[in-house]
């Protein structure tokens, strides 16, 4: 089965989390639960739990991970034939394949967790059914710990990212060569998701946002609907993703291919908000000090539009985009972060939003979406080029 056969390859990653964990724990037991194919979300196909995922490699229904007495346990479901007709094979338990920890039957769980007392680590998802299995355990939540974890990226972690992050931007340069005025969001929002599936990529990270006019003003604008005119802005919000990773990018650009002068000077505002932000950025500091930054800079304008600024301006992102984190906590070296500061005016029906995705080193921030122009000059360059390229094969 080619599962078995990626799981052997990357085995070694996902052991190494659990001995990871392993130490944090020091000698309490955790459980996490896989999903079932009923919990899962079926309408993008069935994904795995994150964590469950994160620390297995599981993708496939079923499954638990049991840690108790310095050993890491998986637990695998038999094969079910019926399901597999509708659904498809899953890895089951009797393909045996080497997770770097014992492995049994799904059968064996609950006489298992039986024994467990004093604290007991587990997930929300599952923690009724955990209370009923291991009676005699303190169940306490291991979002926190896990989330930790998650935070700091390994070299394979963000080889993957990149991909998605590569894909979101070809998505994002495909945008600008189509946009005009005339076209439905829902045109731009099938293009450009149409191009990142087409490299490979599984599913929308979050669903696009592809918002003209006043409705860039909406921050989580999904339907998608309006016919875009010229002289408006559209703000994309749109990012894939590729093997459980996500990737998170927005840019706003002007339907005809020209900003008038004032959303030029609106989007220079926030383009110099972000770049403050990312020149700042570092391991240790908070969302909350990164968002007072982008105002600052916002405010340091003739027009003070630091009150258009009405969200935070950073979020971890993972096998989540907006990642497993713990409230408050500073990012730590390593952690994948968004830098996305925005303008929203509803009275102008103007919503502007440029976001990027940040790796924090020891030397403060990379960029890793910096392939994709911020800059407003390069933006009606390359609108400009691809209309001009499409006229020109025009039969």
């Amino acid at each position: 089965m080619i599962g078995v056969v990626v799981l052997l390859a990357l085995a070694s990653d996902f052991s190494d989390r659990r001995a990871a964990l392993e130490d944090t724990l020091k000698g309490k037991s955790l459980v996490v639960l896989g999903l079932s194919e009923e919990e899962g979300d079926t309408r993008d196909g069935f994904f795995q739990e994150p964590n469950f995922y994160y620390l297995t490699g599981l993708k496939d229904p079923g499954g638990a991970l049991v840690m108790k007495n310095g050993a890491a346990t998986i637990y695998l479901d038999h094969r079910d034939e019926k399901k597999e007709r509708w659904t498809g094979k899953k890895l089951a338990f009797e393909d045996r394949p080497d997770l770097g920890s014992p492995l049994k039957s799904s059968d064996k769980l609950e006489g298992d967790l039986k024994d467990i007392t004093g604290k007991l680590y587990v997930l929300p998802v599952g923690k009724e059914r955990l209370r009923k299995l291991a009676p005699k355990a303190e169940l306490e939540d291991a979002t926190p710990i896990l989330a930790r974890m998650r935070n700091v990226k390994s070299p394979g972690e963000l080889s993957t990212m990149q991909k998605a992050i590569d894909a979101s931007i070809a998505a994002h340069r495909t945008s600008w060569q189509t946009a005009k005025p005339g076209m439905f969001e829902y045109q731009l929002a099938s293009a450009m998701s149409g191009v990142y599936f087409s490299m490979g990529c599984q599913r929308n990270a979050y669903p696009p946002i592809v918002g003209s006019g006043p409705n860039a003003t909406v921050l989580h604008y999904f339907l998608n609907s309006r016919r875009m005119d010229a002289g408006e802005l559209v703000l994309m919000d749109v990012g894939a993703e590729c093997d459980g990773y996500a990737g998170d990018i927005t840019r706003t650009v002007p339907v005809n291919g020209k900003f008038t002068p004032r959303q030029r000077e609106l989007y220079d505002a926030v383009l110099a908000a972000e770049n403050a932000v990312i020149a700042a950025a570092k391991p240790g500091m908070t969302p909350a000090q990164l968002k007072e930054i982008a105002v600052k800079s916002l405010d340091s304008r003739k027009e003070k539009l630091g009150k258009y600024l009405i969200h935070g301006v950073s979020h971890q992102v993972g096998l989540e985009v907006h990642d497993a984190y713990v409230k408050d906590d500073p990012f730590p070296l390593g952690s994948v972060i968004t830098v996305e500061p925005g303008v929203y005016i509803p009275e102008e029906g103007i919503g502007i939003r440029i976001e990027d995705m940040i790796l924090l080193t020891r030397d403060g921030a990379k960029n890793l979406t910096a392939a994709l122009p911020r800059e407003a000059d390069e933006i009606e360059r390359e609108m400009a080029k691809s209309r001009q390229e499409t006229a020109a094969f025009k039969p």
